[in-house]
């Protein structure tokens, strides 16, 4: 990577991580229990600045030879999935946050899990192409 786009990337890292750090302490709290959808957009922007941060570091992390297969990636987006329809699972069976929050624990490291893997590898991936581009 090229020395005047790492301060671009440092900067997008701590940006998306104080948005993703705001969102998820101040706006999901504040509007869960009475207004699930805006509760929900606000998880999903979350979700989007969380991956943005594994990106950053992914790019910023990287000194690629050749190009990185995304197998990775593909790992990180089942996780992400299964998570989520575990979590849907979990609430269709009556077990909702109310009631048990305990349960959302495993679906919620997978959804991270999952986002920062993805997050992660294409930003490895998108500074290999970069390298080979130059």
């Amino acid at each position: 990577m090229s020395a005047d786009r790492r301060p671009l990337l440092a900067v997008l890292l701590a940006s998306a991580l104080l948005v993703t750090l705001v969102v998820h302490l101040s706006f999901v709290p504040r509007y869960y229990p009475d207004d699930v959808f805006t509760s929900g957009l606000a998880l999903v922007a979350g979700w989007v600045t969380f991956a943005i941060v594994f990106y950053a570091v992914g790019r910023l992390g990287s000194d690629p030879q050749t190009i990185p297969n995304m197998r990775i990636a593909d790992i990180g987006v089942a996780l992400f999935l299964v998570s989520v329809l575990l979590g849907l699972a979990l609430d269709a069976f009556g077990f909702t946050p109310a009631v048990i929050i305990e349960a959302y624990v495993l679906p919620a490291i997978g959804i991270y899990s999952g986002l920062a893997l993805l997050g992660w590898s294409i930003g490895r991936r998108t500074e290999a192409i970069n390298e080979m581009v130059r």
